[in-house]
């Protein structure tokens, strides 16, 4: 598959979603938290807690939808700044209990619209980045599907980041990148091929630590094999101090693009 083929794929409605991810791996134990205590609650992103297998979870997702319908109440995934405050009121919780944090992130980009950049896009999304980094209890992060821009990154601030095979992470869409560099969005396949936005092109940069196989709708064989790797993860991670596993998150970001 071609990197523009991995977005395809990334974007196809087929893929499962977050929720879809979040039924699957906890089941009837998750239950929804909502709202960011300051505005309203943003349908675009899903958060709560959930139990897998013996670890109490804190579990955040970027959710599209399934179905046209679902898609506009959830905004295509498309979340606003309230969006992302609820998600880090979620991360502080955490903190406090010591939960760990799994994130699933599937988004084209945060809401670009003129109410959301009134009530603040661009601080909500660096408050998150400032807070994630400090973080003291475990933080997983996996792009099941798109991943743009500041609207994924700001629940990507994680001790590791995990990618499907078909997922990408950009810091801009093929399109965009195509418009803004040819004035031509036909070029979007080229200018895929540049932005080494692919799950690939990403652990071999050293932007990613794993690479997971493509869990279809259903197929609960995958799922399981997704939490016992999950539960390993966490259970690892919870064993270092919280000052320790922030310090060493901090190295993680600070060695990505360093020259030898």
């Amino acid at each position: 598959m071609s990197a523009y083929d991995k977005v395809l794929a990334a974007r196809s409605t087929k893929k499962p979603t977050s929720m879809d991810y979040i039924h699957n791996l906890f089941g009837d134990t998750f239950i929804e938290l909502h709202g960011d205590r300051n505005f309203a609650d943003d349908k675009a992103m899903v958060g709560g807690v959930g139990m897998l297998n013996d670890i109490p979870v804190t579990v955040i997702g970027l959710e599209k939808g399934r179905n046209t319908f679902e898609r506009m109440e959830r905004n295509f995934g498309a979340a606003h700044p309230e969006g992302y405050r609820k998600a880090l009121r979620l991360m502080k919780q955490a903190e406090k209990f010591h939960r760990p944090v799994l994130c699933f992130v599937d988004t084209s980009g945060a809401f670009c619209g003129i109410g959301a950049e009134e009530r603040g896009q661009g601080h909500a999304i660096a408050t998150n980045l400032m807070e994630m980094m400090a973080l003291k209890t475990p933080v997983l992060s996996i792009f099941i599907g798109e991943g743009g821009s500041g609207g994924a990154i700001a629940l990507a601030v994680a001790d590791e980041v995990w990618m499907m095979e078909n997922a990408v992470y950009s810091v801009i869409s093929p399109e965009g990148c195509a418009s803004i560099l040819w004035k031509d969005s036909s070029k979007a396949a080229e200018a895929a091929e540049c932005l080494k936005m692919t799950a690939k092109d990403l652990f071999e940069l050293g932007v990613i630590e794993r690479i997971l196989r493509e869990p279809e709708a259903g197929n609960q064989k995958m799922f399981e094999s997704l939490k016992l790797l999950i539960c390993r993860t966490f259970e690892k991670n919870l064993s270092i101090p919280g000052d320790e596993l922030a310090q060493m998150r901090y190295k993680r970001f600070r060695k990505i693009g360093a020259q030898e």
